[in-house]
């Protein structure tokens, strides 16, 4: 009998039978077409797609009617069969694609997976086999990914554990090993981030069982077994180091049972999964590619190696692991990297001057070779080269100048990479009055002469004070060889204005063999050309880096590091040495307020590990042991200033975030000399401490006076402070100081990476995107706007793809309220004035510099100029990168394009070559000598003459050395 489609019924797998519902049919078909579009679950389809997908659902009902009107019913294999057959027949070869694989992927589970209900026969036992290490086979147990899974969501709520193991199915073959199961784990928790932050935590649970499987060989799920395995293996684990010859031996002094039962496992849970990974990848000592450190080991074993020379070794040890593994302060990767290892090598930062000889020039080559071996990071002064074309007395000829040595220089730094471990990167300076200053500027462009090219080395700027007001002043500057004005490197102030004038006058009497002159503003606006489009020479000032130098009684500072923040004596016979480490401030907020008296502890202890360094430190050359021990620098600066904002609930683009910037900075550098001078009065001052200004009892913040009087125009920076300076003055009378410098803000992009906060003093750079490293590819999601969204119920798969099209920012989506735009702001939304503004609180405080990174979304000559001046006027040392919107972009490939009515600002400002626009005819109308003046008070804005190829530094560059 054949009965009415409401009666029909369909046959399953297991023999079951169930209700026709051709509604069923419709979503599957529904879903390969999502597939195929690359749309995302239950987003809509147009109304034509809708219809034919009507048409096939219909069409396979009757195909299959008869044979599901009878008792039996119909087979779904049958059904699923038709559909395919439909598919293909209408033309829909790539949808029937989708749909086959999907069958496949589905049946494949099935073979994984016993039907609850059905009996333990042959059929319902797994097909599948894992290879273990040993090249056993055993079945696959689909129990034992569960549970892992249900562990690693266990107290989040929105994970679902159940998906993440459909995903996990789908990767599954016979054959596969262990290590590919969590591989396929992680992945599936990692393609979730960006639906919600949590899966986050769910990937980083997951890797910490790899490294548990790895270091301790289980990774127990009950915690107490964990606890207990952790501590019970700590000691084998340096045994088995020290036998490896991967740790010192001088480890076996410590109380081990001590230090273990001081480890706290449970803290591995505060990292973020792209922290966890770049631990597992570049961190965690191994033997044989087997990690032998869980990350509590890590931490001990950095601290282990910093209080090798205490007295008190244990209770120190424990000191500092409990600052690092509460992610309050982080040494950074050098002493991550080497400490307690056979060669402790744990400074960050070299810089040297080359002399004009062929054998000292040679002689830094090869030394640059040796510290980069180590992991250091290189600056290099080569501004007493003589100029292209000078004179050689020794063989009568001409010289070729610096360009070719900086080849050497460039080749060297690939040739040595960091031990394997990261890329060798060195920096070059040159100073703006030196003969070869324009060949240099042209370094890293992709056109010319590829011999006298560097595409793998960093410039830089060494400008002094008077160029910046010969560009104000629309004036001439001379470009000199430095063998015909030897004194010009080392004067500052008025005292090198006096004799580069005279050198000038020199130039106009016929007594300079060569020179060359040309309007100021003209090789400044090649400067700014130059750093829009290949993100160098950056632009760094060499007055306000010597005026206010602590060791002005001593040297000069003729160069920064590769990062721009370290401002150290250099000369043929010292190369500086700096170690650095960041405070997290985000950690040091509470309750909306900064916590100074936890600050207070961070930073004193920060201090005594920094100091540590310079006497158990490796050194690869005498000149850096030499410089190191007599001055004693430290670099203390900081990490997760927009994390502490958000966490304040105030915008980085406001007057509270520049109080914030100078009030936070003030407490740092409060307790960093405080702790730097009690410090001393333990263990003596530094040997080159007499005559210093710390000796002379002047302050970072008094040197802003003599900033302004050397440069004669006025600074128009806040200098108002709120703590008792006072006692700091009397006690460094009293007891001297042990450091030449105590504060540098470096980069932290690892180390803020590892701690899971926002580098350095950077704003956010945008709410949804993926970075790249040498760890690989992550989405970072800003889990506290996240959280905002959800509080106001805001966060759902539509502000998912909002965010997604908006490329990761909040401005144009309407949903959002004005207020949480406003808080909300990313690094290319917010006004480069407030960075700056922020960046010139701080340095009243700071003896070194900072390295401070600038943004430009729609950047013009006259924006340029604007922002470069602003920012030696506010008496800046130095600044890092133009940074221009990353070549890498949220996938947005889930995302209907369609449904949206307004592009994107960042496809607004694309050109037809895809490269973000610059309005030149704007920038041309800026070049007049007429135009308005600038906000800053320059009659001479800068042109772009061909500035629409972007090719500035991007946030996700994995070769970059500030981006790993």
């Amino acid at each position: 009998m054949i009965r009415a489609r409401s009666e029909w019924v369909i046959r399953k797998r297991d023999g079951r039978v169930a209700p026709f519902d051709d509604g069923l049919i419709g979503r599957a078909i529904a879903n390969a077409f999502r597939a195929e579009l690359n749309l995302a679950d239950g987003q809509p389809l147009d109304e034509k797609m809708d219809g034919e997908i009507r048409e096939i659902t219909e069409e396979v009902s009757d195909a299959i009617g008869e044979e599901a009107a009878t008792a039996d019913g119909t087979d779904v294999e049958r059904v699923q069969d038709m559909v395919e057959i439909l598919l293909m027949k209408r033309g829909h070869y790539r949808v029937a694609r989708r749909y086959i694989v999907h069958r496949a992927e589905h049946a494949k589970i099935r073979s994984l997976q016993a039907v609850d209900g059905v009996e333990d026969d042959a059929e319902s036992k797994p097909r599948i086999h894992v290879k273990l290490e040993d090249g056993v086979s055993v079945p696959f147990d689909t129990q034992r990914i569960r549970r892992r899974f249900e562990m690693a969501c266990k107290g989040l709520d929105d994970c679902e554990p159940e998906k993440l193991l459909e995903e996990v199915m789908k990767s599954v073959f016979d054959g596969i090993s262990i290590a590919e199961i969590y591989r396929a784990m992680i992945l599936a928790a990692r393609s979730r981030i960006e639906i919600d932050p949590a899966y986050d935590t769910v990937a980083s649970r997951l890797l910490r069982m790899v490294i548990a499987n790895e270091a301790l060989g289980s990774a127990p799920l009950d915690a107490d077994e964990q606890d207990k395995l952790y501590r019970n293996q700590f000691e084998h684990y340096i045994i088995d180091g020290i036998v490896a010859d991967r740790l010192t031996s001088d480890l076996r002094q410590y109380d081990l049972t001590k230090l273990a039962n001081a480890l706290q496992p449970e803290r591995d849970s505060l990292f973020k999964y792209p922290g966890i990974q770049a631990v597992y990848d570049r961190y965690l000592l191994h033997i044989d590619g087997r990690r032998i450190e869980m990350p509590q080991y890590f931490w001990m074993r950095v601290c282990m190696g910093l209080a090798i020379n205490e007295d008190n070794k244990e209770e120190r040890a424990i000191e500092f692991y409990n600052l690092l593994s509460s992610m309050r302060f982080t040494s950074a990767t050098p002493t991550l990297f080497n400490s307690a290892t056979k060669h402790p090598q744990l400074s960050s930062c070299y810089l040297s001057t080359v002399s004009d000889n062929l054998e000292h020039i040679f002689k830094c080559v090869s030394d640059n070779a040796k510290l980069s071996k180590w992991a250091g990071g290189l600056g290099n002064d080569w501004t007493n080269i003589r100029a292209t074309n000078s004179y050689i007395k020794g063989t009568n000829g001409r010289s070729q100048g610096v360009i070719p040595f900086l080849k050497v220089v460039n080749d060297t730094a690939v040739a040595v990479n960091q031990g394997g471990k990261r890329k060798g990167a060195v920096c070059s300076y040159l100073e703006t009055w030196h003969l070869d200053l324009e060949e240099f500027l042209d370094l890293r462009k992709n056109t010319g002469d590829d011999r006298r090219r560097t595409h793998d080395m960093h410039t830089a700027n060494w400008i002094p004070d008077l160029f910046m007001k010969r560009v104000q002043n629309n004036e001439e500057w001379t470009l000199f060889s430095p063998d015909e004005v030897p004194d010009l490197h080392d004067l500052v102030g008025k005292a090198f204005v006096e004799r580069y004038e005279y050198y000038e006058q020199l130039a106009d009497e016929g007594k300079m063999d060569i020179f060359r002159r040309l309007p100021a503003v003209e090789l400044w606006r090649k400067m700014l050309t130059r750093v829009f489009e290949t993100g160098h020479p950056w632009i760094t000032w060499k007055d306000p880096s010597n005026i206010r130098s602590p060791q002005d009684h001593c040297g000069v500072v003729h160069s920064s590091n590769l990062c721009t923040e370290i401002l150290l004596n250099t000369s043929a016979s010292e190369t500086a040495v700096c170690n650095l480490g960041s405070i997290n401030l985000w950690k040091h907020v509470v309750d909306g307020q900064l916590d100074l008296k936890m600050l207070e502890d961070t930073v004193r202890t920060a201090m005594r590990m920094l100091d540590n360094v310079i006497d158990i430190n490796y050194y690869p050359t005498e000149e850096a042991k030499n410089s190191n021990q007599k001055h004693r620098p430290v670099g203390l600066g900081l990490m997760g200033f927009q994390d502490a904002l958000a966490a304040m609930n105030i915008s980085y683009a406001s007057p509270e975030a520049v109080e914030f910037a100078d009030r936070s900075m003030e407490a740092i550098s409060y307790f960093a000399i405080l702790g730097s001078s009690d410090l001393a009065a333990e263990r003596g001052t530094y040997s080159s401490y007499s005559g210093s200004k710390w000796d002379r009892g002047l302050l970072p913040i008094d040197t802003m006076d003599l900033l302004e009087s050397e440069r004669g125009v006025p600074i128009d920076v806040d200098r108002s402070a709120q703590l008792d300076w006072e006692l700091v003055r009397k006690r460094i009378a009293e007891n001297g100081m042990r450091n030449s410098n105590c504060m540098a803000i470096a980069p932290t992009a690892t180390i803020s990476t590892i701690i899971g906060v926002s580098q350095s003093i950077e704003p956010i750079y945008k709410h949804l995107y993926v970075k790249s490293n040498l760890s690989g590819e992550f989405t970072h999601v800003n889990t506290s706007l996240v959280n905002e969204l959800k509080s106001r119920g805001l966060w759902d798969q539509d502000m998912l793809n909002d965010l997604k099209y908006f490329d990761g920012t909040l401005t144009d989506i309407p949903r959002i309220p004005a207020d949480v735009k406003a808080r909300f702001l990313t690094s290319f939304e917010v006004d480069p004035k407030w960075i700056i503004e922020c960046a010139a609180r701080r340095q009243k405080w700071i003896d070194m510099g900072q390295s401070l990174n600038l943004y430009m979304c729609e950047p013009s000559g006259r924006k340029l100029h604007d922002m470069y001046m602003l920012a030696w006027q506010k008496g800046l040392k130095t600044t890092y990168y133009l940074r221009t919107l990353a070549a890498t972009q949220i996938e947005k490939s889930t995302v209907d394009v369609n449904r949206y009515g307004v592009q994107p600002r960042w496809m607004k400002n694309k050109s037809a070559s895809g490269d973000v626009a610059m309005n030149r005819d704007s920038a041309e109308t800026q070049m007049r000598t007429d135009a308005p003046e600038s906000p800053v008070g320059s009659p001479h804005p800068v042109p772009a003459t061909d500035m629409t190829n972007v090719q500035a530094c991007s946030l996700d560059d994995p070769d970059c050395e500030a981006c790993q």
